[in-house]
């Protein structure tokens, strides 16, 4: 990325700008269509079909029905409408930390925004389950099933729902938390989840705005991690669809869609599916093939997965290296053994990282987590220059508290004497 005034920077963070900035197949798609016409989807278009028989095409086969919209929170809310008709129920249980969109219905299931309007902002229909998370979780990396025991606490909330009378519509969740600090749920958490809400007339939504479209690199959607035996009712796109053009898709199965249908009440989008959306939609699959994102995705993942699993053997601010393709997170923290949240500290690097013109982001529950989720098109060149980058200011910082790069238990107890002169210092408290 340039600035106004010609300046580079290295966009770690850009998952919308999914295949590249200003990618010229894309752009040159986008052009071309709008040259020709664009119009609403109430005048059929072969750009339409098209685009549905090759977004279907990367799913699985009863995933097959599509619906063309133009947000992750338009897609979403209507994911909750297709939901919500199937059996007539309306509850839904999310996850701790989740974010699912910016409109009132998304806000009411997403307790990474609603937990901040205080303790009664939680609606009746919603209930929370635990962060499928075994870094900072309840079922740790050293539970033998991390994946039952956090389906489990599902099915408890369940049972506790019909207790109270009430019906759960949807369980919903991202196929990794992005927002909720980068946690890629253990594999078979979501097929136990699936099967205990299925069997309640509940349906399971897959959240695949932030993480889809090849991110993991071996496969194209991250729900897909969990394994073959594991497909979504409903699954949601955003983001990268359309490389920074407006547009998303909801998919479902055809029995789920034709229970909307059957509701009488009609569904229009203006904008969802015109042909010019749908230009530019075909042009970012036809580079993710043609340019293999994907396995590019397997290749610079790894690699620098690597190089910071280096930086945890170095620093002992790294609590945590986790990630898979280009989604990545950095768990930072005060105290190796008691895992303590390092905000401040990621605060810091990430304004660091910004004048040495790398664009990096902390987020998760504590703001400590550095996030990885950078255009597919990132080499083992960015990767590196980033990692030597971390390194440098990791060890400037460590200095500066007295913590030396060592992984021992003196060097915390040195970190939590000096950190107050460390953050006076650079006054951002």
């Amino acid at each position: 990325m340039f600035d106004e005034k010609g300046e580079k920077y290295l966009d770690c963070i850009n998952n919308v700008a999914h295949v590249g900035h200003s990618h010229p197949y894309v752009i040159k798609a986008a052009t071309k269509q709008m040259e020709l016409l664009n119009t609403n989807s109430r005048f059929l278009h072969d750009n339409l079909v098209q685009y549905a028989q090759r977004l279907t095409a990367t799913l699985p086969e009863k995933l097959s029905v599509c619906y063309f919209v133009n947000s992750g929170s338009e897609a979403n809310d209507l994911a909750l409408r297709l939901a919500r008709q199937y059996h007539g129920h309306q509850d839904v249980i999310t996850l701790e930390n989740a974010y699912h969109g910016h409109v009132t219905s998304l806000i009411d299931i997403s307790p990474y925004k609603f937990n901040q309007l205080g303790k009664d902002s939680k609606k009746e229909f919603v209930h929370v389950a635990p962060s499928p998370d075994i870094y900072r979780g309840k079922y740790r990396e050293d539970h033998p099933d991390p994946a039952s025991a956090y389906a489990e606490d599902v099915k408890k909330i369940i049972e506790e729902m019909q207790k109270n009378g009430r019906k759960i519509a949807a369980f919903i969740a991202e196929s990794m938390q992005s927002c909720g600090g980068q946690v890629i749920p253990p594999v078979g958490y979501f097929q136990k989840v699936a099967e205990y809400v299925r069997a309640v007339g509940g349906v399971f939504i897959a959240d695949e705005v932030q993480v889809g479209f090849g991110r993991v690199g071996k496969h194209f959607w991250a729900f897909q991690l969990q394994g073959k035996d594991f497909v979504p009712d409903i699954v949601t796109m955003g983001k990268p669809i359309g490389n920074g053009h407006p547009m998303s898709c909801v998919v479902t199965t055809r029995e789920i869609a034709e229970s909307f249908g059957a509701s009488g009440l009609e569904y229009f989008n203006t904008f969802g599916g015109n042909p010019v959306s749908c230009a530019i939609g075909l042009a970012v699959l036809e580079v993710i093939e043609k340019e293999d994102l994907q396995g590019n995705a397997t290749r610079v993942g790894n690699y620098l997965l690597e190089l910071l699993a280096e930086q945890k053997e170095k620093h002992p601010l790294v609590g945590d290296i986790r990630g898979v393709g280009l989604f990545v997170g950095v768990d930072l923290v005060k105290d190796q053994q008691k895992r303590t949240p390092a905000t401040a500290e990621a605060l810091h690097l990430i304004y660091k990282l910004k004048e040495h013109q790398i664009l990096l982001s902390a987020d998760g529950p504590h703001r400590n987590i550095l996030k990885f989720k950078p255009p597919m098109c990132f080499t083992m060149e960015d990767a590196k220059h980033v990692v030597e980058t971390i390194d440098a200011l990791l060890t400037e910082m460590e200095e500066a508290t007295g913590m030396k790069t060592e992984n021992n238990a003196s060097t915390n107890a040195q970190c939590k004497i000096k950190i107050g002169v460390w953050q006076s210092k650079y006054k951002l408290f």
